[in-house]
């Protein structure tokens, strides 16, 4: 499945599942009982999300950091599984955000 975030001032930022899934649970509008296959994100919601994916963010990033000193520590090899974190998947729907916010318009998905 595919998770389509569309608005009416971007293009639309497409998603496979797990990945925006887990956008979604960051932002507040995914939890296990309750999944978010058709939802919108209201302008007065958007501060709100922007600060949760930051806050995300920079918890993965000082993660990543300590994993990486590990890593050099060991001399053992960084896994390329994990070269894509949170900060790359996340930038074209905090871009959608931003500018959906400027212009006071809600994202959809699953519509």
């Amino acid at each position: 499945m595919l998770y389509i975030f569309k608005s009416k001032v971007t293009g639309d930022v497409i998603m496979l599942q797990p990945n925006g899934e887990r956008l979604l649970e960051i932002i507040g509008k995914r939890t296990a009982k309750e999944p978010s296959v058709k939802g919108i994100l209201l302008v007065e919601q958007m501060p709100q999300a922007l600060e949760a994916l930051t806050a995300a963010i920079a918890q993965e990033d000082a993660a990543r950091a300590v994993a990486n000193d590990q890593t050099h520590a060991e001399d053992a090899p960084v896994s390329p599984a994990e070269a894509v974190g949170l900060r790359q998947r996340a930038a074209p729907f905090m871009d959608m955000i931003r500018e959906c916010l400027k212009a006071k318009e809600a994202i959809l998905w699953g519509v």
